[in-house]
């Protein structure tokens, strides 16, 4: 399962290095702790909408393009990803509706 910190650190990691920044300078830009940042670039801490805007001010990106490569990425997980596990076994009593002849075990 993938969660949208995880995505939301990958992105907001990819384009601070496209930029060719630093933790330490987007921290101090955005005023937000460097280990917190560093946590939020890992997916391990959930930012809130204002620690996030601050960082997409910091790396000077609009925030709706950071939400929206986030976006993009998940769509692309979800096509990969069957959104229901289809089991490859039947319960004996399912089978045993369908066919009289078959005993339950």
């Amino acid at each position: 399962m993938v969660l949208m910190r995880h995505e939301i650190g990958d992105v907001l990691r990819d384009f601070r290095q496209q930029k060719g920044a630093t933790l330490r300078q987007v921290s101090s830009r955005a005023s937000v702790a460097l280990g917190y940042l560093s946590e939020v670039e890992r997916g391990q801490k959930e930012a809130s909408s204002e620690i996030l805007a601050s960082i997409a001010e910091a790396l000077d990106i609009p925030l709706s393009t950071i939400l929206h490569e986030v976006s993009d990425r998940l769509s692309v997980f979800e096509q990969m990803v069957p959104s229901s596990t289809v089991p490859d076994t039947l319960p004996d009593e399912l089978l045993a509706q369908f066919d009289s002849d078959l005993s339950v075990r």
